[in-house]
């Protein structure tokens, strides 16, 4: 005759034993949902945003020209944007350029060497200047970044990131800066 608690305790191991077998199959399952997908190990991870309408919302609302750049090659993908009306009016691009080194377009009604600081990763002034197109640039030189920084009244324009000063200069010379309506 059994007791009760032998009972119990075999109900006790067969719901254990079963639980581990149930689980047993999903994994089998899932496995060759697995191996049937196809997946490309070599796919590119990046995320790529339409910065369009962001330009267009941050023209409208920008108290100074807003930059954008226009006619960069597919290559060059923006990864970021934001504008942000209660941080000094901070308008921000990132891109990845063709050898997949960052490039930011930072602007702020914050003109302070603080800011600047602070959004090219400690990078310093050099004293050197850089022609781009009809703009002159002033020349920061980092550990992380690099940057090329033009003051205007009022508001301060940076290509920074991790990119040669020539593919800055590349971002740099294809901005455009425009205020109102986009």
């Amino acid at each position: 005759m059994r007791d009760d608690g032998d009972v119990a305790n075999m109900k006790g191991k067969q719901t254990i034993l079963d639980m581990v077998r149930s689980l047993a199959v999903i994994g089998i399952v899932v496995a060759g949902i697995y191996m049937f997908l196809p997946h490309d190990e070599k796919a590119d991870p990046t995320r790529v945003v339409d910065y369009r309408v962001e330009t267009i919302t941050a023209r409208r609302a920008a108290p100074y020209p807003v930059a954008a750049p226009v006619g960069l090659p597919d290559e060059w993908r923006a990864t970021s944007v934001t504008y942000e009306r209660k941080n000094a009016n901070a308008w921000h691009l990132g891109f990845l350029d063709p050898e997949q080194q960052y490039v930011a377009v930072e602007q702020s009604s914050d003109a302070t060497a603080k800011f600047v600081a602070k959004i090219t990763k400690h990078a310093q002034a050099t004293g050197q200047t850089q022609q781009v197109g009809d703009l002159t640039w002033e020349r920061w030189d980092g550990e992380k970044y690099d940057a090329l920084v033009r003051q205007e009244q009022g508001y301060v324009t940076v290509v920074t990131g991790t990119a040669s000063f020539e593919q800055l200069a590349k971002m740099a010379e294809a901005l455009e800066f425009k205020q109102g309506q986009g």
